[in-house]
């Protein structure tokens, strides 16, 4: 407790033993000693000391009152205030020796420890579901000959849009679905997907080109059960020469089956993107799905557009291309039956440990 709720209300003047008063002096000092002596613990020893030797105690207050006195009566005063209060000070260091000593034994029993007992282990800890989902993903197209590329999360508007075949005046530039940047001339924004990342990969190595882009994008959605306004993708990218939607295809139908079981199957159903041409909605067959085998939306998918090849220094007259994308929390939700956004994103220890450390 601090001083101030424990200290007592002023002493009135009333209750306040004169300084030459043998009687009231004695009675503030039988007090003052029966209090210290009825303290159980160092606490309320602390309260009895407040109370009795505290700037508004009687003692203190009737030592205050000798400096009005007179000359004759001073000396008087001060021996029987100084005694009293020496003998106050006394019983409150005799009694603090008691208590501390009985607080350390108390310890000592409390605190024991058992040194033939068995140890105790702490419980061990995960990694989120999220993360190793995504290096899941990263394993199988790194067994394929892929590599793995990655980004800024603050991209510039070139890449995040222009090279990737966003007209200026397409909705997505929109403020309702794109986080800007301040200052607005900087041109910067959150990047909205990971495709950035498959442009700065075709700009910085040589063809052919097949990497996997995962990682951390952002939009403004309202945060629900389906949906978060910080989300994770991956996607996927391969230029080269001679490619169709039949190597797109069996890409797919590949990593579908590493991630859901050789009974996976997927379908493509035609579509539109502005940096894929022709472009496809991808389901997958999920025979292991909560409720029954089903057609599930994955993700967007297609060949790369003509113009996204020229903005990278790509002749799409010598080369082609194909992209995909996924979200990898929608992957997670439906691949191990999640419900709810909001488990993923809480950082709840539980919700880590209930997958272990692989899925």
């Amino acid at each position: 407790m601090s001083d101030q709720t424990t200290e007592q209300a002023p002493v009135g003047e009333s209750n306040v033993p004169h300084p030459t008063d043998e009687a009231g002096i004695q009675h503030a000092v039988d007090a003052a000693l029966a209090a210290i002596e009825a303290a159980g613990d160092l606490n309320e020893l602390k309260e009895a000391r407040l109370a009795h030797t505290g700037e508004k105690s009687a003692l203190s207050l009737a030592n205050r009152q000798i400096g009005k006195l007179d000359k004759s009566e001073k000396a008087v005063a001060g021996k029987l205030v100084g005694g009293a209060r020496g003998r106050v000070n006394k019983a409150l260091a005799a009694r603090t020796v008691v208590l501390e000593e009985a607080e350390a034994a108390r310890i000592l029993i409390e605190e024991t420890v058992d040194v033939t007992a068995a140890a105790r282990r702490r419980r061990v800890g995960a990694r989120h579901p999220l993360s190793v989902l995504q290096d899941r993903v990263a394993d199988i197209f790194v067994g394929m000959g892929w590599e793995i590329a990655e980004g800024p999360e603050v991209e510039s508007e070139w890449f995040n849009f222009d090279a990737l075949n966003f007209k200026p005046d397409h909705p997505a530039r929109e403020m309702q679905d794109t986080f800007f940047v301040e200052p607005a001339d900087a041109h910067l924004v959150l990047r909205t997907h990971t495709s950035p990342v498959q442009v700065r990969s075709m700009l910085e190595r040589d063809v052919p080109v097949y990497v996997l882009c995962p990682g951390r994008t952002f939009r403004t959605d309202e945060l629900d059960a389906t949906h978060t306004p910080v989300f994770h993708q991956f996607e996927g990218l391969a230029v080269d020469k001679g490619l169709t939607m039949a190597d797109l295809r069996g890409t797919l139908e590949h990593f579908a089956r590493q991630m859901f079981g050789a009974e996976a199957q997927i379908r493509l159903r035609p579509a539109y993107f502005p940096f894929t041409e022709p472009s496809a909605e991808l389901d997958i067959w999920h025979p292991g799905a909560k409720g029954g085998p089903r057609w599930i939306e994955w993700g967007g998918c297609g060949m790369i557009n003509p113009n996204v090849l020229r903005a990278a220094g790509i002749d799409p007259e010598e080369y082609s291309g194909f992209a995909f994308g996924m979200g990898i929390e929608r992957t997670l939700m439906f691949r191990n039956d999640v419900p709810d956004m909001h488990d993923m994103i809480e950082g709840d220890i539980r919700f880590s440990q209930h997958f272990g450390m692989e899925i």
